[in-house]
């Protein structure tokens, strides 16, 4: 596969998300943009593969689609794998692993039919299969068509690079990205998270507002491939898209803790200068400036028995503070219970889907700006 031949990549997001990325990946210019179960499609060469990776906030992973053929047995997989240009792909003294997921196939057994491809790129290319190496070839065999996959991104793409430590269930970057543009957030306003944990929302508020590429600060896999062109990629990275951004983004927390580990996350993330943090508890809140913005914020779920009545009181107080001193700001409640965000008494949007995070169901509850 050349570098400048056209394909379908793959960028994967949580289900119930597709929408907000493919609206995302629309503004940044791919091509043929198209929202499907669990992601967007795009097509393009490797260098729309690094830039996908550099730049959209809304997925988790870019895959790379390379082949896709009919198979009906597994020595018809073993034959048409062995078709594949694996060498213009992956290195020959780079370790490789292969992951299979079968539906409605002939096909059926996962593990044969990883073993198959396996074989076939380690004769073919002499490359070494390592059940733990970083480099994975993806295969999806769903109705006899099997699809062949290089997973271009390798860590999640959600680890901007900048997190040493987090507070415990914190919120995806990938999926706080895609929350702010979903509240409508464009960079132009102050954001301001009173339950700030280790800071998700207010740095990556931050870095859409200084236009900072969310990749800028990490590595990808796609970098150990045989097709990598490092003086391309460094270029495309070295472009400074930052521009100065006249609004502030806030985050306040009761934990002196999460305050400083805001502090630090931010500091890493290179947006200091964009952010302020301190310790508050929810009654003592106040708007952090004259301007009104979006409120947006991550509270504790309770997802144990007897922890919805606990809880229910901070929602009731969150929802005073709201409504008493932040009029004019739009917000934005992430939550899993309905009944948990109705206490708060905003007077909120209709619910958006559930969407999956950290194996619960969670729901923005949105707000337009309050009388």
């Amino acid at each position: 596969m050349s570098t400048n031949k056209d394909f379908e990549i793959f960028l994967a997001t949580a289900p119930g998300l597709e929408n907000l990325l493919y609206d995302e990946v629309r503004t940044k210019g791919f091509k043929q943009a198209k929202a499907i179960p669990g992601g967007v499609t795009i097509q393009g060469g490797w260098p729309e593969v690094w830039r996908a990776n550099l730049w959209v906030r809304g997925a988790s992973r870019i895959l790379a689609r390379i082949a896709s053929f009919q198979v009906l047995h597994l020595s018809q997989l073993d034959k048409r794998a062995r078709e594949v240009e694996w060498g213009k792909i992956l290195n020959p003294d780079v370790p490789f692993r292969v992951e299979v997921t079968c539906s409605k196939s002939r096909i059926y057994h996962s593990g044969a039919a990883a073993e198959r491809i396996g074989k076939a790129i380690t004769e073919t290319l002499k490359a070494t299969h390592s059940p733990d190496a970083e480099i994975t070839v993806m295969a999806r065999i769903e109705r006899d068509i099997c699809t062949i996959s290089v997973d271009t991104s390798g860590d999640l793409l959600h680890k901007r690079g900048y997190k040493e430590s987090v507070n415990k269930a914190p919120m995806r970057e990938n999926m706080a990205a895609l929350f702010l543009q979903q509240c409508g957030y464009k960079g132009l306003e102050p954001v301001y998270d009173p339950m700030c944990g280790s800071g998700t929302f207010v740095i990556e508020a931050a870095e859409i507002a200084a236009r900072l590429n969310p990749g800028r600060s990490r590595h990808f896999t796609f970098e150990k491939f045989a097709n990598f062109d490092q003086p391309a990629w460094e270029k495309m990275r070295s472009v400074q898209r930052q521009a100065p951004s006249e609004f502030h983004v806030y985050g306040s927390d009761r934990d002196g803790g999460a305050v400083n580990m805001s502090c630090e996350n931010a500091a890493r993330a290179g947006v200091s200068q964009l952010t302020t943090f301190s310790q508050k508890t929810i009654s003592e809140i106040t708007p952090p400036t004259g301007i009104p913005g979006l409120v947006i914020v991550n509270p504790p779920y309770g997802t144990r028995i007897g922890d919805k009545g606990k809880l229910m009181p901070l929602y009731q107080t969150l929802g005073e503070v709201l409504r008493s001193r932040f009029s004019n700001w739009r917000i934005g409640i992430i939550t899993t219970d309905t009944a948990l965000a109705n206490s708060t008494g905003l007077p909120f949007l209709p619910a958006t889907a559930p969407v999956q995070h950290g194996g619960l169901r969670v729901t923005l509850f949105r707000t337009e700006p309050l009388a």
